[in-house]
């Protein structure tokens, strides 16, 4: 079921999502400042283009530096990228075969608001990382 919903995800809204996080990736790696800012947007390119078997974690060591880049990402290319993630999950959520894809919208909005500190991993070990 998890591949069905990922190709359909694919061709719906995954490949403009991914698209959009690898652009601001490579706007944010312009500047040497923002190489953490960019891995973090390819990071979550990849999570945005195979949503379904993949969950987002927090890493408790990421401590205060990651929670400054938050405050920074969030400022610089965060919101515009949850707006999108908001719109997108909107128009998939109005037809019934797209709500489970809606919902997959809405559930990588916290991740594009604040990605550093995170990590992407498989819905079936979500506690690897810690």
């Amino acid at each position: 079921m998890k591949t069905i919903l990922n190709v359909i995800w694919l061709v719906l809204s995954g490949f403009w999502l991914a698209c959009a996080y690898v652009l601001a990736g490579l706007i944010l790696c312009v500047t040497i400042i923002g190489i953490p800012f960019g891995i973090a947007s390819f990071r979550i390119a990849r999570f945005a283009l195979w949503p379904f078997g993949y969950t987002a974690v927090e890493r408790r060591d990421a401590g205060a530096p990651s929670c400054v880049g938050n405050v920074l990402w969030l400022l610089l290319a965060g919101w515009w990228l949850a707006l999108s993630h908001v719109v997108t999950g909107v128009l998939l959520c109005v037809t019934i075969i797209g709500i489970p894809l809606g919902v997959a919208n809405f559930k990588l909005i916290p991740v594009s608001l604040t990605p550093l500190g995170r990590d992407i991993v498989p819905t079936n070990q979500p506690f690897a990382t810690r």
